[in-house]
């Protein structure tokens, strides 16, 4: 071990460019069992990465590594007195091999996708466009040092630097440079990763004309109507959204802000409509929400060079919620290089969820979209849907495995088919009715394992043509898409569009409801209402039929919303709601009154939402810094409850368990929900449960991470108790709550 060390150390020095003096030193450490971060700290070693496999990437500010060598010399002596085991043997035997990274390590993965498999790929002159994203080595002074440093490295070399963005915990610098002075950037020891920069998961849409006929009466939107913020390729001043748009605007500048890709007002239209074909249909036209237009594409689709992500992605949030107070944040943008393959989120998504709770507002980000079947397999997406869901090529992308953001997912609105086809052989459905999985989104889980997508909404469908030999979507085939407002408006008022970008911002709208009914409602909280009001309708049961329950959650997460679920009860129908705070390893207790009618007469349900914002760090083994549960407690007295839990605070960061006759059998289970950021589990009775009392109790319970014990965690938790047989709960569960 000690000669593995010698050799990294000999390694980095002759690889380092001699421009970076410092002694900085980078060990890749395999593990068995624990990865016994805390020993390597007590060595003087910052913990930089963790895998899976418990491969750590460990980083010290000098090559001499006193300690840890002094404790491998302890060990390799004699056993002390009076011990088993040599000295520090729990740490040092757990110790597989200790090496150093290569350069080629830090090749990023749309590099490797263009056949980069080393650093002497990058060629002399020729001039490449790159992220350089170091590791979280030391705090953000250091950081900044070390990217000023990497800069002029770069500018002295004929290379330029766009952008640098040093936040919290994250480093980017955006370059544009030629190969002979970005090879040596990949053996500085602080550099993590070089790659080329995200690209957006767009595809340029031709207009389709659509035969709607007149416009029926069009409603003025509110006055006091939640505005949301898309921030995607800008969106134009369309007829319809006269009321609606009360800002556009440009991150950065330079952009303007005309949506001349098309895609931002295609976005928009669904936020404020949802469905214009079910508008149009109904004989009136409803706006929903005000808009406020954040353009942060260029007109080619693509992402602006001199901006890194997470730079672009705070300036428009903060942004945005300081000037118009926008709680609602639509990203229908996702960059398909970037899967969560290694368990862990990138820049973009950590960025992400670091707004989120620190502003406390909603972002809903698309879960990606991905072609079922390529080349001569190409009726594969007819023949092998759904099972190709499942495939790891079709796992989400950044930034949607983010934790404390809103996942969307996609199902079909029907079959796609229109009237012509009806006879036509030579023209196959893939999704035979509405509900049904849409064949191109994605599934989880997100980063960390988190169970991702968040929830679905209506988002279209493909069709197999046998003629062309391909599949077909909005819109060319404007059946197969949802109907929403066409960008060139000149042209054609309206277009069709199919995709996870689609379904993302008809959720949002259901968000903006909520919000309007509840406008001091924490972002937690409406989280929360939503995954209570969430349900996996009966076809996707139905076509998901041979999958398990965790294989269905990775396609559908919490199911399809029923906006109005959401924001009433009803006379059988009752939710509660608590917003709060707790602090590191404490719980609450929260009482839930059950009338006498609740305990008898047929199917009764009671389900339970939970949602909270942790901190986050994507360089920890663990990415969220705070963990909770809940526990739904029946037939035990609140002392004994109080008790129980509290003999266990301290002790571990498992939930403490009741005697199962106390505990009430949530589904998903508890391992299932365990590590989410929004947890939803019901259990419904067909027996008599009057031995349980009129009284069950709530348990949440904040589980310590690694973040600090100065931390609070904010939470909402909502439960609703349903009788299917219609008994009148309401008003008696109203009178009993104001006692």
């Amino acid at each position: 071990m000690r000669t593995e060390v010698d050799d990294a150390v000999q390694t980095q020095r002759q690889q380092r460019p001699p421009e970076f003096v410092d002694p900085s030193l980078i060990l890749k450490v395999e593990m068995t069992g624990m990865s016994m971060e805390d020993d390597w700290e007590g060595v003087g070693l910052r913990l930089l990465s963790s895998d899976d496999d418990n491969t750590l990437v460990l980083f010290s500010s000098n090559e001499e590594l006193t300690d840890f060598r002094r404790k491998l010399a302890a060990y390799e002596g004699p056993k002390p007195a009076g011990q088993v085991n040599r000295s520090f043997a729990g740490f040092i035997d757990r110790i597989e091999s200790v090496s150093t990274l290569e350069p080629k390590d830090r090749l990023g993965i749309r590099l490797m996708e263009r056949g980069f498999t080393d650093v002497t790929d990058f060629q002399d002159n020729e001039i490449y466009l790159v992220d350089i994203e170091l590791w979280d080595f030391a705090g953000r002074d250091a950081r900044s040092r070390k990217a000023d440093e990497i800069s002029a490295f770069i500018e002295e070399r004929n290379g330029e630097v766009f952008d640098i963005y040093v936040g919290p915990s994250l480093t980017i610098l955006r370059a544009q440079a030629p190969g002979h002075s970005l090879r040596p950037i990949l053996s500085v020891p602080e550099v993590a990763i070089v790659d080329h920069p995200p690209e957006p998961d767009l595809a340029a849409q031709p207009i389709v004309d659509m035969a709607l006929g007149d416009l029926p009466p069009v409603s003025p939107v509110s006055p006091d109507a939640p505005i949301v913020a898309i921030l995607d390729s800008g969106i134009n001043a369309h007829p319809l959204l006269d009321d609606v748009l009360i800002a556009t605007e440009a991150f950065p500048p330079e952009l303007q802000t005309a949506d001349v890709w098309g895609h931002g007002t295609k976005v928009g239209g669904a936020a404020v409509f949802g469905d214009l074909r079910e508008q149009i249909a109904s004989g009136s036209l409803q706006k929903s929400v005000r808009l406020v237009s954040a353009k942060i594409i260029t007109d080619q689709g693509q992402f602006y060079e001199r901006r890194t992500l997470p730079n672009q992605m705070r300036t428009v949030l903060q942004s945005l919620n300081a000037r118009y107070g926008c709680r609602i944040f639509v990203l229908s943008l996702g960059d398909n290089k970037s899967w969560f393959e290694r368990g862990r989120v990138g820049p973009w998504a950590m960025t992400l969820d670091e707004l989120a709770r620190d502003l406390d507002v909603l972002v809903f980000v698309s879960a990606g979209n991905r072609p079922p079947r390529g080349g001569n397999a190409v009726e594969q997406a007819v023949t092998q849907y759904p099972q190709y869901l499942l495939e790891d090529a079709n796992r989400i992308y950044e930034p949607s495995g983010a934790a404390n953001v809103v996942t969307v997912g996609a199902v079909a609105h029907g079959s796609g088919l229109s009237p012509i086809h009806r006879d036509d052989a030579h023209v196959s459905a893939i999704t035979r009715e509405r509900f049904e999985p849409s064949p191109f989104t994605r599934a989880g889980p997100g980063g960390g394992g988190v169970a991702k997508p968040d929830f679905v909404d209506f988002g279209g469908t493909m069709v197999f043509s046998a003629v062309t030999r391909s599949l077909q979507t909005a819109p060319n085939l404007p059946e197969a898409g949802i109907a929403t407002l066409n960008h060139d408006f000149v042209r054609q008022l309206f277009t069709s569009s199919s995709g996870t970008s689609i379904s993302t911002p008809l959720l949002a709208r259901k968000a903006a409801l909520l919000l309007q009914r509840f406008p001091n409602a924490s972002a937690n909280l409406i989280r929360a209402l939503l995954a209570g009001a969430a349900s996996v309708p009966d076809e996707t049961s139905n076509r998901l039929r041979a999958m398990d329950t965790q294989e269905t959650a990775s396609i559908i997460g919490n199911g399809f919303i029923d906006p109005m679920k959401a924001a009433y009860s009803d006379d059988h129908r009752v939710i509660y709601f608590a917003e709060d705070i707790l602090d590191i390893d404490r719980f609450a207790i929260y009482r839930i009154p059950i009338p006498a009618e609740f305990q008898t007469g047929g199917k009764r349900t009671i389900r339970v939402s939970l949602a909270y914002d942790p901190p986050v760090r994507r360089t920890r083994a663990e990415y969220l810094g705070t963990k909770m549960d809940f526990r739904l407690i029946r037939g035990c007295p609140p002392q004994h409850i109080s008790d129980h839990f509290r003999s266990h605070v301290g002790e571990d960061t498992e939930h403490p368990e009741m005697a199962d006759r106390y505990d009430c059998d949530l589904k998903p289970n508890k391992t299932h929900r365990k590590g989410n950021t929004l947890q939803t589990g019901s259990i419904t009775f067909s027996k008599d449960t009057l031995d349980y009392g009129n009284e069950y109790h709530l348990v949440v319970r904040c589980i310590e991470g690694w973040a600090t014990d100065e931390l609070r965690q904010r939470f909402a938790v909502v439960v609703e108790l349903e009788h299917q047989a219609g008994v009148q709960l309401y008003a008696r569960l109203r009178a009993r709550a104001r006692v």
